[in-house]
């Protein structure tokens, strides 16, 4: 495992990460599933156990992850180790009606985060995130106000923001302007690369990046064909019906010729991509068994310079239009 430098802070972080969304468990918020399915928790503390012994370091997590429940996981296997380092987010809950709601109030970010930190069995998380606040969040200030309270206590140690899917750009513009926060995720994979613009001013600023959905919820494993189908109690239910799916497979059939290339899988390809920028501090592939464990750490290699180019080149003749697609399946 190699090790890179969380922006200008104290963190060194293991290039592979480790996302924990999958190991929360199925949850619905009313009819929508925010969940993976089914998953086994002895399994998924296997998981955790094996990453850590292959030198995964890094642990992103979210109070809405299972609803708590990835952070319950965390602290029964790492508690509060020091050679651990957790990131978790905080902004989403369910309503009285069992709806999706966003807060981002003062009052709620600081009493969560003491929840948080009960769970997660710690002093203090080494990366706080706002759950893709929006800009009028930021603009509004009640959400930094308490981000930086908490960091003055020692309940946080450095904070940022976990931004948009889609549209990053507007709440990193906020972020960069304003000199605020420590780092920023964004989503980074083969399919999705808006961010790279945003990955490039960040390290210059000093800003550490986490690397999201790499593997664009498995449609970059190569474990998907045109027949696959997903449970309701998967949010892939929704986000990956049949026509993007095939619509997916077939814009990246000119990807995948440079896996005999360099003699790895499409994971691995795909995790390579994103780390052949520097400005990405790590990257977090979901993990919920030992064997993925050991497959989404394993067989990173350097592209060239002309291997990556013409990946970024496929962004603006096929993927853009893809995931416009994606954004309005998804509405």
């Amino acid at each position: 495992m190699r090790y890179r430098q969380f922006g200008f802070t104290d963190l060194k972080v293991s290039e592979v990460g480790f996302g924990t969304w999958g190991i929360g468990g199925p949850v619905m918020a009313g009819d929508i599933p925010i969940g993976w399915g089914d998953v086994d928790d002895e399994t998924s503390l296997k998981a955790l156990e094996k990453a850590y012994d292959l030198g995964v370091n890094f642990y992103d997590t979210a109070d809405f992850y299972g609803l708590g429940h990835s952070e319950v996981l965390l602290g029964k296997v790492f508690g509060d180790k020091k050679d651990v380092i957790i990131a978790s987010k905080v902004g989403h809950r369910l309503d009285e009606n069992d709806s999706i709601y966003v807060d981002y109030s003062y009052e709620y970010i600081v009493n969560s985060c003491e929840e948080s930190l009960q769970r997660l069995q710690r002093d203090s998380i080494d990366f706080y995130q706002l759950h893709t606040a929006k800009l009028h969040h930021l603009e509004q200030g009640e959400c930094i106000e308490a981000m930086e309270k908490l960091k003055k206590e020692g309940k946080i140690r450095y904070w940022g923001v976990s931004l948009n899917t889609y549209n990053p750009f507007p709440e990193a513009n906020f972020i960069f302007e304003n000199n605020t926060g420590h780092g920023l995720q964004v989503v980074l994979n083969i399919i999705n690369q808006r961010s790279l613009d945003i990955i490039e001013k960040a390290q210059k600023k000093g800003m550490g990046i986490i690397a999201r959905m790499p593997l664009q919820f498995g449609l970059l494993t190569g474990k998907f064909n045109e027949e696959t189908r997903f449970e309701k109690d998967d949010h892939r239910y929704f986000r990956l019906k049949p026509s993007i799916l095939k619509a997916s497979l077939h814009a990246l059939e000119d990807v995948w010729r440079l896996t005999e290339k360099y003699g790895v899988t499409k994971t691995e390809l795909a995790l390579s991509f994103i780390l052949s920028f520097d400005g990405v501090s790590t990257v977090i592939p979901g993990i919920k068994t030992a064997e993925q464990a050991v497959k989404n750490t394993r067989g990173i290699v350097k592209l060239s310079e002309e291997d990556r180019d013409s990946i970024r080149s496929l962004f603006d003749t096929k993927f853009d239009n893809l995931l416009e697609q994606m954004k309005e399946s998804e509405s």
